[in-house]
C-alpha cells in the first residue's frame, strides 16, 4: 500500500484498512465564496490520494463535507461566515451557498479531481449532529448550560493536543474560529457544540436544547462517523485546520465511539502566491477563473501544485503556471506523436515515488528524464506517461486543437514577440490579451514565445 506522513504520530506510515476498502474523508468548503488556489491544493491533495489508491487496486469511499452553516468567521468576531456574506450581498444565505457550492463543483471538474462518493451538507445533517451531541452529554463529555448552549468538556479528554502539540494548560482564551461571547463555558478551552440562537433569526434549528445551531467541529465528526462506519483510515485537510478544528473533531469523534476514529491525519501545507499570503486585503487572492482567463489550460495549476512536495510550503508564481502550461502542452503533444498503442507498462521509480509519501515532484522529475531518453521507445515512453496520469490526472490524451493562423493573427504574434524582445512589457501584454480574446493562448518560456489555441 501507500505510505504517508501522519502529522498524529509524526511520522510516514502506510495506510491502513480492513482489506480493499479505503475510507477517506477530506474537509470541504465553506460555501461563503469561491475557493482560492490554496484552498484547492488541499483538494487536489485528496484527489492524489484517492487516484493512488485506486491505481493500487482499493475501493475507496471517499466523502467531502459541505460547511454551509456553522464557520466562525475570523474577521467579524461571532459571526457565521455564511450569514456575513449573505448580509454583504442581501441574498439568502442557503441562495449563497448553493451559488458557491456549484462553483465548488464546476472547479473541481476543470481541475480533474475525481468525485466523492457523497458531498455531505453540514445544514441537512442536524439531526445527527444533536445524536451526537446528546451521547456526549450522556457520556460525560459535554455539558448543556441554562443559556442554552452546549460545550465538549475539553479536560475529560485525555490526549487533547496530540496532533497539533498544543497542551490545554498553556491554550489561552480566544483562539480561531469560537465564539467571544461564552462566559457560561466551564473551562476556556472548551467549545460549543451547540450555541443558543440569542437574538440570531436566520439559519438556526430548534434542539432539545432550545432553538440554536451547531458549532463547527461537530459537522466533521457526525458527517464522517455516520457515512464512514466510524472509521476513518485518512483523514486530509490543510494544515490551518490542524488545530483547533482537527483537535476538537478527534477529540469529539473518538469520545463518541470510544477508540480511535481515525488511521491517519493527512495534512497539506500552505501555499503563498509571488511571496506572500493570499488575502483579500492584500489583493491576491487568486482563483482558478483567473488562471484560465489568463489563456492558462485549469490543468496547468494541477500540474504546477504536483510540482512540489505536498507538506512543504509552496510558492507559487504566473512564470511557473506559464511554464507548467508550456510543458503540459509539450507532453500531450509527445503523447500524439508517441502513437496509439496501448500497454500496461509502468517505470519502477516513478511507481516508488508516488508510494512513498505521494512524492509528485520525483516522479515529474523521472517522466521529464523519460521524454528525453534516446534509448526507451516511443510507445514504451506513452505506456509509462499513461500509467502515471492515473495519479496525476493531467489528461496527456486531450488532443490539442489544431486549426491554422489567420494573417492576421499571425502578425499580432510576431508584433508581440518584437514587443518582448524590445521589452515594451505594457505593448506585449496588451497583444496577449487580444490574442487571448480570440481564442489563442500565450506562453513565454526561455526559448521564447508559443502559443496554442484553447
Amino acid at each position: 500500500m501507500i505510505s504517508i506522513y501522519d502529522t498524529l504520530a509524526r511520522k510516514v506510515s502506510q495506510i491502513e484498512s480492513s482489506g480493499s476498502r479505503v475510507t477517506v474523508y477530506c474537509c470541504g468548503p465553506t460555501v461563503y465564496r469561491d475557493a482560492h488556489v490554496g484552498n484547492l491544493r488541499t483538494f487536489l491533495l485528496a484527489d492524489v490520494i484517492h487516484r493512488a489508491l485506486i491505481q493500487q487496486g482499493a475501493q475507496v469511499n471517499f466523502i467531502q463535507n459541505i460547511t454551509d452553516v456553522g464557520h466562525m468567521s475570523e474577521d467579524v468576531q461571532g459571526e457565521d461566515k455564511m450569514l456575513q456574506q449573505a448580509h454583504l450581498e442581501k441574498r439568502d444565505p442557503f441562495e449563497i451557498a448553493r451559488a458557491y457550492e456549484a462553483g465548488f463543483h464546476n472547479d473541481l471538474q476543470r481541475l480533474n479531481v475525481l468525485p466523492a462518493s457523497a458531498y455531505p451538507r453540514a445544514s441537512e445533517t442536524i439531526n445527527l449532529m444533536q445524536q451526537y451531541i446528546s451521547k456526549l452529554i450522556a457520556d460525560g463529555f459535554a455539558y448543556a448550560t441554562t443559556a442554552g448552549s452546549v460545550y465538549f468538556d475539553s479536560r475529560s479528554f485525555e490526549t487533547y493536543g496530540a496532533i497539533s502539540g498544543n497542551r490545554l494548560d498553556s491554550l489561552k482564551p480566544g483562539h480561531h474560529y469560537e465564539f467571544t461571547d461564552e462566559g457560561d463555558k466551564r473551562f476556556h478551552a472548551d467549545w460549543a457544540l451547540w450555541k443558543a440562537a440569542g437574538s440570531r433569526t436566520e439559519m438556526i434549528w430548534d434542539s432539545p436544547w432550545g432553538l440554536g445551531f451547531p458549532g463547527w467541529h461537530i459537522e466533521c465528526t457526525a458527517m464522517s462517523l455516520s457515512l464512514l462506519d466510524d472509521r476513518i483510515d485518512v483523514h486530509v485537510g490543510g494544515i490551518d485546520l490542524r488545530f483547533p478544528h482537527h483537535e476538537n473533531e478527534r477529540a469529539q469523534s473518538n469520545s463518541i465511539i470510544n477508540s480511535e476514529a481515525v488511521g491517519m491525519w493527512v495534512h497539506g501545507e500552505h501555499l503563498l502566491f509571488e511571496g506572500r499570503k493570499m488575502s483579500k486585503s492584500s489583493g491576491n487572492v487568486v482563483l482558478l477563473q483567473d488562471v484560465i482567463d489568463r489563456g492558462l489550460d485549469p490543468l496547468a495549476l494541477r500540474l504546477c501544485l504536483l510540482e512540489n512536495r505536498y507538506r512543504a510550503q509552496m510558492d507559487l508564481t504566473w512564470e511557473a503556471l506559464e511554464a507548467a502550461n508550456s510543458t503540459l502542452r509539450r507532453w500531450r503533444n509527445s503523447i500524439a506523436a508517441w502513437g496509439s498503442e496501448t500497454s500496461a507498462i509502468a517505470d519502477a521509480e516513478v511507481a516508488s515515488a508516488i508510494k512513498k509519501d505521494l512524492d509528485t515532484p520525483r516522479a515529474i522529475v523521472r517522466l521529464r528524464a523519460i521524454e528525453k531518453d534516446l534509448q526507451i521507445l516511443a510507445h514504451d515512453k506513452r505506456a509509462i506517461f499513461l500509467h502515471a496520469d492515473q495519479v496525476l490526472g493531467l489528461e496527456l490524451t486531450r488532443a490539442a486543437i489544431k486549426k491554422p493562423l489567420s494573417p492576421e493573427q499571425a502578425s499580432l504574434l510576431s508584433q508581440r514577440a518584437g514587443a518582448r524582445e524590445g521589452k515594451n512589457w505594457s505593448q506585449s501584454d496588451l497583444l496577449r490579451d487580444e490574442l487571448l480574446a480570440q481564442g489563442i493562448s500565450i506562453s513565454d518560456g526561455p526559448a521564447g514565445q508559443s502559443w496554442s489555441w484553447i
